[in-house]
């Protein structure tokens, strides 16, 4: 498909995705909800200038780059499951910004998680966005990485926001963050070298 025009952004706020849930489950990857360009293309993480499909190539975890800004390919759907890598959101609903959620949302979002992973039962889930999960699931001290605690058996990270609006992330960074995640999932991730916006990464880090 296309690329969305502007009256299809504007006609997607409040749209759901589908999740990508394989069978195994190995790493579930839980973002806070779609913005709008996912909810126009049915395709998570599409926005032009999300870090999130850069940062999984550079640390190794895709075998290719996936372009989803048009929509998510069946053939690249297809790689992320044989791999067992899931994503949903803490929220369904599509909207402009992440702050347009509720707390009442986010929380209730959080304990549908709880219910998909006790259902999927994932090795890890990684949520991306600190903030997000500070809120759901009431841990207002919680810092980024590998969580005390498990999520219905599975284990739990907090991992960066990919979005192009955190500046305080690369895609080298982020990619350093994600693969840990996936090496404790037992995905095993690429160790040859792949470029990304024209710089050359390590495959495992950068």
């Amino acid at each position: 498909m296309p690329r969305p025009t502007r009256a299809d952004l504007a006609a997607a706020a409040g749209r759901t995705i589908p999740d990508i849930l394989p069978t195994p489950l190995r790493l579930l990857v839980v973002g806070i909800n779609p913005g709008l360009w996912s909810g126009a293309t049915g395709a998570h993480f599409a926005r032009p200038g999300n870090r999130f499909w850069p940062a999984l190539y550079a640390a190794g975890i895709t075998d290719h780059l996936i372009d989803a800004t048009a929509g998510m390919a069946p053939g690249d759907r297809a790689a992320l499951e044989a791999i067992g890598l899931g994503i949903t959101n803490l929220v369904a609903r599509a909207s402009a910004r992440a702050d347009e959620l509720s707390t009442a949302e986010i929380r209730a979002g959080a304990a549908r998680l709880e219910r998909t992973v006790g259902a999927h039962r994932p090795r890890v889930v990684a949520i991306v966005g600190i903030g997000a999960y500070r809120t759901g699931f009431r841990r207002p001290k919680a810092r980024p990485g590998r969580q005390p605690e498990d999520l219905a058996g599975a284990e739990l990270w907090v991992l960066p926001n990919p979005s192009g609006l955190n500046a305080h992330e690369t895609v080298a960074s982020l990619a350093e963050a994600y693969g840990a995640a996936a090496d404790a999932a037992g995905i095993v991730r690429r160790t040859d070298g792949c470029r990304v916006d024209g710089r050359r990464t390590g495959g495992l880090s950068d």
